[in-house]
């Protein structure tokens, strides 16, 4: 590849941790090589309005050593700008303008699935980019910065409201980002300990949840010599019904990716437990023996929806996230000077630095449901009939591409 001397960096898509140190990696590693590097402020949209721009911010040794990389979110900025929906048809010609005007000679992106399509988009247009995998998701081929931060942080939030489900004896049922795959919310559950998960891989039948439920709730509430209990269920956006339609607003519309906003799954899930609480005799029999009943005032448990939304992706970046935030950072620059455009970063393992095509990256990866049933076996519920866990036993060999 021709000779680099200033690139650009883009942060895309959502927010989440281990970004700043996508950032400091790149710079770093730059500066290094003597190459320079600058922000690209505001994602895409940022892009294309870059011609009309008067000055970019260049990260120089002061500016870089600014920037926390334990903090989550992005120096760069987001927006969630498709390039090809961008309605002038000159948009790519402008875009060359704005990197000719600054002296930008290529681009290191870091996003999700949909940030990965444009960086196609673009290197199929003459504009060299390097994609370093972004998404609290999790639902790309590699491992994507951001994702072990959010799975930490379900994990606390899901733990610190059992605080508030015991107080109460309340089943909480908490709803997290993760679009179509469960990654975030199953290895969340998991690690706060839940007792019910459910994701969009497993359709779910709500007579088994109840089921489930209405016997770890009582049981606690009974064994308990304040009869205290509580029963968290931890649901995926993406979560579809036992008839596999996916639950969301029609309401809350698209995003610039044509993309459903997802919304709503905790809220049909607290619907779904109230309608059997109230139908089930066996609970107000429950309800007075427990010392809980109050006639046409609390017949029934209290069932509280929680959206974590935002919370999940926002505040500190995990060390993990740092860590593979630096390595993929400075990774994408050696890609760049020996001209792999149009890849992506998927590890550093010692000297070897491994890339695949973006292209293929960005195919949707799901959780492995043959897994879920080592969590059935050991009490979890996932909103099915248990099954048997089926496993083999083999000599590790190794692998190059890690991912939770």
């Amino acid at each position: 590849m021709a000779s680099i001397k200033r690139i650009g960096i883009i942060t895309s898509g959502g927010d989440c941790g281990g970004l700043n140190a996508v950032i400091k990696g790149v710079s770093r590693e730059a500066y290094a090589l003597g190459i320079e590097t600058v922000v690209i402020p505001n994602g895409y949209a940022g892009l294309y309005n870059l011609v009309d721009l008067d000055e970019v911010v260049f990260l120089n040794a002061e500016r870089v050593s600014r920037i926390e990389a334990s903090l989550a979110g992005s120096e760069a900025g987001h927006s969630r700008v498709k390039i090809s929906k961008i309605a002038d048809p000159k948009k790519y010609e402008r875009i060359k303008e704005g990197l000719k005007k600054f002296k930008i000679d290529a681009l290191i992106i870091s996003g999700g699935d949909d940030t990965g399509s444009v960086v196609i988009d673009l290197s199929q247009h003459g504009i060299p980019c390097v994609h370093v995998p972004k998404t609290m998701d999790l639902d790309l081929q590699s491992y994507s910065v951001g994702g072990d931060s959010a799975v930490n942080r379900i994990s606390i939030f899901t733990r610190d409201l059992k605080t508030t489900g015991l107080s109460h004896n309340r089943i909480v049922v908490i709803e997290v980002f993760g679009r179509y795959s469960g990654h975030t919310a199953f290895r969340g559950g998991v690690g706060a300990e839940a007792d019910c998960i459910l994701i969009p891989e497993i359709p779910v039948d709500f007579d088994i949840v109840y089921k489930h439920m209405k016997t770890t709730y009582i049981g606690r509430v009974e064994r308990s010599d304040v009869k205290a209990g509580t029963y968290i269920i931890v649901v995926a956006e993406g979560m579809k019904n036992a008839s596999g339609e996916m639950l969301y607003d029609e309401s809350a519309g698209v995003d610039a990716f044509g993309h459903k906003k997802l919304t709503g799954a905790g809220k049909y899930v607290r619907q779904q437990l109230e309608k059997r609480l109230k139908k089930d005799p066996a609970i107000k029999e429950f309800m007075k023996k427990t010392g809980m009943y109050a006639p046409g005032v609390y017949e029934t448990p209290e069932v509280r929806e929680v959206v974590l939304g935002h919370l999940v992706r926002c505040g500190d970046s995990s060390a993990f996230d740092v860590n593979f935030g630096y390595k993929a950072g400075s990774a994408a620059v050696f890609l760049l000077l020996e001209g792999q455009t149009a890849s992506t970063v998927v590890n550093v393992d010692g000297r070897k630095i491994y890339y695949q095509p973006t292209v293929e990256v960005i195919k949707r990866r799901e959780v492995n449901v043959s897994e879920i049933a080592l969590f059935e076996s050991i009490g979890t519920c996932f909103g099915r009939k248990p099954e048997k866990y089926q496993y083999k036993v083999e000599e590790y060999k190794g692998a190059v591409l890690r991912h939770l």
